[in-house]
């Protein structure tokens, strides 16, 4: 079954028919569907139900079958968790023009600029080992710079899920935080850098549809400070160098994912050398098909 819909406003200008898209949202009581404005919770394994290469097919028999909720809203302002429990979640890096800029300039002083003009125009992807559920965090959640690190940054991403079998079927918005001073002092620190406890966000659902995301998608960064922004900007996923399945097919090689896996894919959004996040800052990470991921720093 195929739902079709439009909202009031898009009726109004034009009789254009959308294919239906869903959310599937991760909550304390179980698995929260929202289709067309209406919620449907399930109380099934969260593995195995999104490590399906059919999920968007099989979410939409399911709730062909229940009915609506009517405390949806509710359950996601009170109980919502991560999108994400026996997964892994992997990252890809340099992967826009802006972030080649940003790693040459920060890493000039150590030598290390010529590694990431390199990895760019490679064939070989920059990928790396991100975070396990325990270390991530999920929208309204607290993410956290290191101690011992001096310029920090939130890294906005889009985010692939990916079954066992290497197939894309949802997307969701990550927060790859990063210290910049750690990983510009010397390349081979990347993982002190970029791993640590509470050093990644992902949620506040996995967006299923049956087509990918057009190039056109915008993703949004607002930082605020005290009620104030000090910093905003916004890039789309076109402007992504590789290929997303290219990258996929790179991450699956040798390494199985036997409940599926999370991929960032990389940022186009870097904040100038002058900028660092402090303690409370709030983090706003929007994309828009998918939602708004929000995060505090300590």
């Amino acid at each position: 079954m195929i739902w079709i819909f439009w909202s009031e406003s898009q009726a109004r200008k034009s009789p254009e028919i959308y294919i239906e898209t869903m959310k599937i949202y991760k909550v304390t009581s179980g698995i929260l569907i929202e289709s067309a404005g209406k919620f449907y919770l399930e109380h099934l394994n969260w593995d195995e139900f999104i490590n399906d290469d059919n999920l968007f097919a099989k979410a939409t028999n399911l709730i062909d079958t229940k009915t609506p909720i009517e405390n949806g809203e509710e359950l996601i302002k009170n109980e919502l968790l991560p999108p994400i429990q026996s997964q892994e979640i992997w990252a890809s890096g340099v992967t826009y023009f802006n972030s080649k800029l940003a790693r040459q300039e920060e890493s000039k002083d150590a030598g290390g600029g010529d590694f990431y003009a390199r990895v760019y125009v490679a064939d070989r992807p920059e990928l790396f080992f991100k975070s396990t559920a325990h270390r991530a965090v999920g929208s309204g959640g607290k993410v956290r710079i290191r101690k011992d690190s001096t310029w920090d940054v939130p890294e906005p991403e889009l985010t692939l899920f990916i079954t066992s079998n290497g197939k894309i079927v949802g997307y969701t918005i990550g927060n790859d935080m990063s210290s910049r001073s750690i990983e510009g002092e010397n390349p081979l620190y990347l993982p002190q850098a970029k791993t640590y406890d509470g050093s990644a966000s992902i949620g506040p659902c996995l967006y299923v549809s049956e087509s990918p995301l057009p190039k056109e998608t915008e993703i949004e960064l607002l930082i605020r400070r005290n009620g104030e922004t000090v910093f905003s900007g916004k890039t789309e996923i076109g402007q992504i160098k590789r290929d997303l399945n290219e990258l996929v097919t790179w991450l699956f090689r040798e390494t199985s994912f036997p409940n599926g896996c999370f991929l960032m894919t990389g940022t186009g959004i870097v904040p100038t050398t002058d900028f660092t996040l402090k303690n409370a800052d709030e983090i706003l990470i929007t994309i828009k098909p998918i939602g708004t991921l929000v995060n505090f720093v300590e």
